[in-house]
């Protein structure tokens, strides 16, 4: 089979953000840590690597249920634990290597495009502002248009419904299997792609794992969606 990707499609392509579009594993790990410093607790990398995809609020309501007191209290361990992120990240942004030139090709192809985060909008707009690629994307949905984190589907239905597609003609891009999982529930394709303290073998519920973004064209992206 042929693919024209010069042709406009109705197909969208959402990328979640941690690990897809930022290297951020060194950078919400790191925080946590300055976090527990400041509020007497200690992450260890196992619980990192178990809670990477979800909401910080859902993190902290499930592993220190004592700091949990109140919805206020758990809000306000949330801001700062996201505002030491962006702290880290600022000083040295590490985009994930391949993301910005996809997102160029992908957008030139004609491609409707969005982003599907759990992160807070604060995060979102500071990396699409160091890959200087907001004006690429039709939808960024964060962890404040939802109620249910991955793997629940919420976060690609919003986005499929901003791009105005069914999310059968979208493809997620995501590293974590709590973000396969939940575009799969969405009836979305997924692209799983390997970041740091990821292994393949953990994103094998994905429909193509792939190492780099650099290993993926606008014509890869269509050929899934035409399965």
């Amino acid at each position: 089979m042929v693919y024209d990707v010069q042709k406009p499609m109705d197909q969208g392509v959402i990328f979640d953000m941690d690990g897809v579009l930022v290297d951020s594993y060194a950078a919400h790990f790191e925080s946590w840590k300055r976090l527990g410093r400041e509020l007497g607790f200690s992450m260890s990398e196992e619980q990192f690597v178990a809670s990477f995809g979800r909401t910080s609020r859902e993190v902290i309501r499930e592993t220190w249920p004592h700091l949990a007191s109140s919805d206020e209290r758990v809000r306000q361990i949330d801001a700062r634990k996201e505002e030491l992120f962006r702290e880290i990240i600022a000083a040295d942004f590490p985009a994930m290597d391949g993301a910005a030139e996809l997102i160029d090709a992908l957008a030139a192809a004609a491609f409707k495009l969005a982003v599907g985060s759990s992160g807070p909008p604060e995060n979102v707009n500071l990396v699409l502002e160091k890959l200087a690629r907001r004006d690429r994307f039709t939808a960024v949905v964060t962890g404040r248009d939802v109620t249910r984190g991955k793997p629940d589907p919420q976060v690609f239905q919003i986005a499929a419904e901003r791009l105005g597609l069914p999310t059968a003609r979208c493809l997620v891009v995501e590293d974590a299997p709590a973000g396969i999982t939940a575009a799969k529930r969405a009836g979305a394709k997924c692209l799983g792609l390997v970041s740091t303290g990821r292994e393949p073998a953990a994103l094998a519920a994905a429909d193509r794992v792939v190492r780099s973004l650099r290993e993926v064209s606008p014509r890869d992206v269509q050929g899934m969606l035409s399965q």
